[in-house]
């Protein structure tokens, strides 16, 4: 990024002029991501050393008479056979079909970093049994019969096994690597030491009871030190990598590992770089590449038509996988994968299924479940950098009610703030907050405001003294406040690893403590990578100190924290009631506990447009659910129609906000002509229709882990046809989407899955039949939607000027029947933004059922009771016959014939005005 190069050469003599260029050049850039500002695995000290590792045999072997199996787990000492290091391996059966593998130092001479806080709890085991034993390998059962876990102790490899078939192997390549702490043998302590004599040295062999001389471990270049352009990492740990392989016999499909703008399925990485997983502020960003971006979940699924698997790295350094697919020794397809991280130790969860809905399960029960978001956050947002003022804000909200275009959200980003400084205004564009945020309460809006974790270094801003006075900064490698520029200019950075922080950052949201704020005040976490302008990489040095660790042991859990302390001062301001809405660019493992996230600074290009599909998809797939692009392009700017078709697409996935560079023109919906001005209109309203229908899907989300948005593969596990789908989703299991991604499209080709399964095309009705690719001719006002038959889709079709002001609304219901004539769905409702559904158990969870001929809600939670003022105003049954009379009957006896219309053309029955509450037993015989 040439910001960091302005910075690195001007700021220690220009600070404010310089901040100012450094502007002005971001601001003027139009060519994509400068590669040469971020590494390359080559460029990477530890990647290329583990790298230069070829598969081969292990240099380890397990030392079975170590062997020590308790209630809990088995443990196990593994020695390399080339430096006599000792390494102890813990094996754990976990309870829901899963295996925990555990590698670190048998003793390290100080600890190294396990990561916390990631896991919801203590994961609970079941016990281990052997098998059977030799000296060459021991046999643990995992529960059934035919379930086996084989460690081979010579070379050391484990083999998870169901009947004769390998399910995994790993380190069955032999690239288990685990750099052990050491002392610089040019330190007067390592000197002391080496006379007293060292287990580094010399270790006595176990197995044949005779000292051996341990190879002399010869340093490597960036062992001890690392330079990357102008900037030296300093290691005074050394070297400390870690690596693992893992075999998947019979599988060629593997998915995750976000964030990348790449395909949903995986590549292979052979001849190339390794997927990154290094949490960075990348400048526009390119596609189909597989560098790092500004999260990192490292987990891994794999998918055959027999089997979904799962693999955890529970590791928050800098990490790199290498993906290698090809055939394994019996000729039968087989996909490699290594992961190598720069610190810590080995923490792997192995989810074994089998279904796609077992290993979300599983993940789940390990990281936790999607947020469930207030209602309105579904709904649309309207933001870019910046409304200029107060006056600004009006006005864009009266242009959206002056087009008759709904919205719940605007956001300001950091030009509202005073000269950078979080929690403030700036009193000349914003000199009465509360009052522009009644106006906007008024009409039950929104509005969301930036914080973000850079904190301007300034004696007379509040929030810096406090947290300079409490020692809540990250420290340098020197032990003084670590500072580096931002936005701000020079900023310092808290400390989020360290709850104290986070419990007093959490209080900055207080009402009384976060002057202007009120209810309906939200908040958007930006640059927490962390992002440092002058940083190596665009961010943090790796020797900055947290405590006893180095950043390099934390570096991608940081925007973990910030959101998650900012969740937790949200949820506290209203003492516990109100649910929290919190947007972050940065995440690991577990984020989607705390909210949603975006994909970050896009462009107005139609391939941008593209990607955002297989970017939310692979969030979803390890626990993310929330996720959005920016519409429009965050860079450059769109012509009219790419504006249009991805205000199309975005109304179909789950985060859904316009967003904007300072530099571009602006963008507001109706500044496109009135033609597109309708169709953007058109869009934005069928997002509103279906909130219904996406909350349901964020409450089963919330409930089980499973991805609202989600590849084809996921419902349809044993259709080859979908497993590398990227540019069509389902939401649920009952809508597929495929918008219209290419300029000047004519047409798109869906894939329909399901063998002998209808498909129902939401805008006219018609039937088409499963198991085929579809030709679609397509208009600009085209958005391709299905409805699976077998369906009870729930719409509010009356859209006002926000989510709340619909409440009240009657519901529309969409019954879909599949080939046998029947048809199930759900409707859930509580008061869409309190935590009541949990602690009071206020809310309306329906089954819809369609069968014999009659249509019937029942209850699916009758312990749970919440009033509602909503009711049914039409039921339209598509794929139906029309009946001679329809009636309706309720709880109470009552009895009543209800008005319809029939559609022979589009085999469409309206049901008009049955008139009942959302929230009661009823039933509608169609005669």
């Amino acid at each position: 990024m040439i910001i960091a190069n302005v910075v690195n050469c001007l700021f220690p003599f220009f600070p404010r002029m310089c901040l100012y260029l450094v502007l002005s050049v971001f601001l003027s850039i139009t060519q994509a991501v400068d590669r040469s500002n971020f590494k390359t695995c080559d460029q990477s000290a530890f990647c290329s050393r583990q790298r230069a590792l070829k598969p081969g045999q292990s240099s380890y072997r397990a030392l079975l008479e170590t062997l020590e199996l308790s209630d809990s787990h088995l443990t196990v000492q593994l020695l390399n056979n080339n430096n006599k290091v000792l390494l102890l391996l813990e094996l754990y059966r976990l309870q829901g079909n899963m295996t925990r593998v555990k590698i670190n130092e048998l003793k390290p001479i100080k600890p190294r970093y396990e990561v916390p806080d990631v896991l919801i709890t203590d994961p609970p085991t079941e016990l281990m049994s052997v098998v059977a034993q030799d000296e060459h390998r021991v046999v643990l059962s995992l529960g059934g019969e035919d379930w086996r876990l084989i460690l081979s102790a010579q070379p050391f490899r484990l083999d998870i096994m169901e009947g004769p078939q390998v399910l995994l192997s790993l380190n069955s390549r032999g690239l288990l690597a685990f750099e052990q702490l050491r002392i610089r043998k040019d330190t007067i302590s390592h000197k002391i030491s080496s006379t007293v004599g060292s287990m580094w040295d010399k270790i006595k062999s176990v197995s044949e009871g005779e000292e051996e001389e341990a190879e002399e471990e010869v340093d490597q270049p960036g062992m001890w030190e690392e330079t990357f352009k102008t900037h030296t990492d300093t290691k005074p740990n050394g070297p400390s990598s870690i690596s693992l392989d893992f075999s998947l016999p019979g599988v060629e499909h593997v998915y995750g590992i976000p964030e990348h703008a790449d395909g949903l399925r995986l590549k292979n990485t052979d001849g190339g770089d390794p997927y990154r997983l290094y949490n960075l502020d990348v400048f526009q960003y390119e596609l189909f590449n597989p560098m790092a971006l500004y999260g990192a979940v490292p987990v891994l699924l794999s998918h055959n038509t027999h089997r979904t698997m799962g693999l955890f790295w529970l590791n928050a350094a800098e990490t790199w996988v290498d993906v290698s697919s090809g055939q394994g020794s019996s000729e039968v397809p087989q996909t490699d994968v290594r992961w190598i991280s720069e610190s810590g130790i080995i923490d792997v969860f192995i989810m074994l299924g089998p279904r796609p809905n077992d290993v979300f399960t599983q993940y789940a029960s390990l990281t936790g479940t999607q947020a469930f978001p207030p209602l309105s956050s579904l709904a649309y947002h309207q933001c870019r950098w910046n409304y200029n003022d107060q006056e600004d804000v009006s006005a864009v909200d009266q242009g959206f009610d002056e087009h008759d275009i709904p919205y719940d959200f605007i956001w300001l980003d950091i030009e509202h703030t005073d000269g950078k400084r979080y929690f403030t205004w700036d009193n000349n564009k914003f000199p009465q907050p509360k009052d522009m945020l009644q106006g906007l309460l008024d009409k039950r809006r929104k509005m969301v405001t930036i914080v973000d974790p850079h904190i301007k270094v300034d004696s007379s801003y509040k929030i810096h003294t406090e947290i300079r006075s409490r020692g809540y900064y990250i420290k340098n490698k020197d032990g003084g406040d670590y500072e580096g520029w931002c936005w701000p200019g020079n900023a310092g950075y808290p400390d989020f690893t360290n709850p104290e922080m986070r419990k007093w950052w959490a209080s900055m949201f207080a009402y009384d403590q976060y002057e202007g704020s009120m209810g309906n005040l939200y908040t958007w976490n930006d640059m927490n990578e962390p992002s440092v302008f002058n940083g190596p990489e665009v961010t943090m040095h790796k020797d900055a100190l947290h405590g006893p660790w180095e950043h390099r042991d934390i570096h991608n859990l940081y925007g973990f924290y910030v959101q998650m302390a900012t969740a937790e001062g949200q949820i506290q301001r209203s003492g516990g009631l109100e649910r929290p809405f919190v947007l972050t660019r940065a995440f690991f493992a577990g984020s989607q506990r705390y909210g949603a996230v975006w994909t970050g600074d896009n462009a107005a290009e139609w391939g941008h447009l593209k990607m955002s599909i297989p970017m939310c998809l692979s969030l979803g797939l390890v626990g993310i659910s929330f996720c959005g692009a920016d519409v429009g392009g965050f860079f450059k700017t769109p012509s009219a129609e790419l504006l249009v078709r991805w205000y199309q697409a975005g109304a179909y996935q789950p985060f859904f906000r316009a967003h904007a560079h300072l530099d571009t023109p602006r963008r507001e919906p109706w500044l496109f002509g009135p033609d597109n001005t309708a169709l953007i209109r058109e869009a934005v309203r069928q997002r509103y229709t279906l909130l219904p229908y996406w909350y349901l899907q964020f409450y089963h989300s919330q409930r089980t882990g499973q991805p609202v948005m989600r590849p084809l593969w996921v419902e349809y596990p044993e259709d080859i046809a979908t497993f590398s789908i990227d540019d069509e989703f389902l939401i649920g299991k009952d809508l597929l989407v495929h918008p219209v991604t290419d300029e000047g499209s004519s047409g798109v080709t869906a894939y329909l899955p399901g063998n002998g399964e209808v498909w129902y095309d939401v805008h006219t009705f018609q039937r088409h039949d499963g198991a085929q690719n579809l030709s679609i001719p397509v208009t600009m006002s085209s958005i391709p939607v299905f409805q699976r038959g077998g369906s009870i889709i729930c719409r509010k079709n009356r859209v006002r000027r926000s989510s709340s002001c619909m409440e009240n609304d009657p519901y529309t219901l969409y019954v879909a029947l599949d080939s046998q004539g029947n048809a199930e769905g759900e409707l859930y409702i509580d008061d869409g933004h309190t935590f009541k559904h949990e602690t009071d158990k206020q809310f309306i969870h329906r089954r819809l059922s369609f069968t014999g001929n009659s249509l019937s809600s029942s209850d699916l939670s009758p312990d749970s009771q919440f009033p509602t003022a909503s009711w049914v105003e039409q039921v339209n049954i598509l794929g139906a016959q029309k009946p001679d009379a329809v009636t309706l009957t309720t709880t109470d006896g009552g009895e009543s014939s209800v008005g319809f219309e029939f559609d022979p053309d589009t085999a469409v029955l309206t049901l008009r005005k049955p008139g009942v509450n959302a929230g009661v037993n009823w039933t509608l015989h169609l005669r």
